[in-house]
């Protein structure tokens, strides 16, 4: 009998918070909302304003049809990055972001086959990828959640 009143006292003292009760916690989540979506959105706004350059890397990495994977992988980053600015239909944002940087990171930024001079800069860009990927699937967690200072 002791165990369950203890319990209950314990439950009743420490109400359970909501993702979003802390002070400035709302505010922050949009902060970094903003930070990381708008860097992936300008991204995805490179790869179209510059595809030219950008069919021509990916030509070099190997990618298949560079020239539609090219603007193709650009939406993607636009939609996922303005999807989580605004946090609209954020499910479908993060797992977008999350679908390109789990496929193309190694594809990309394959640190273990360029020539020695190349692999401290793919190495740093496939760490980056591997966070930026990390973000997103904690968004992704959450995105069932209703998120603060959403557009719907």
């Amino acid at each position: 009998m002791l165990p369950t009143i203890s319990i209950e006292l314990l439950t009743l003292s420490n109400p359970v918070q909501t993702a979003f009760d802390g002070a400035l916690t709302a505010e922050l989540f949009l902060l970094g909302r903003l930070l990381f979506g708008g860097i992936l959105a300008f991204n995805g706004l490179n790869h179209l304003l510059d595809s030219e350059a950008m069919v021509g890397y990916a030509g070099a990495k190997g990618v298949p049809a560079p020239g539609l994977m090219v603007p193709f992988t650009g939406g993607l980053l636009l939609f996922g990055g303005l999807g989580i600015m605004a946090g609209v239909v954020p499910t479908l944002a993060a797992g977008a972001l999350v679908a390109f940087l789990l496929i193309t990171t190694p594809l990309m930024h394959d640190f273990w086959a360029v020539p020695e001079e190349q692999k401290q800069g793919e190495l740093i860009n496939f760490m980056k990828n591997i966070a930026l990927a990390g973000a997103a699937l904690a968004l992704f967690a959450i995105s069932a959640t209703a998120w603060p200072y959403s557009l719907l």
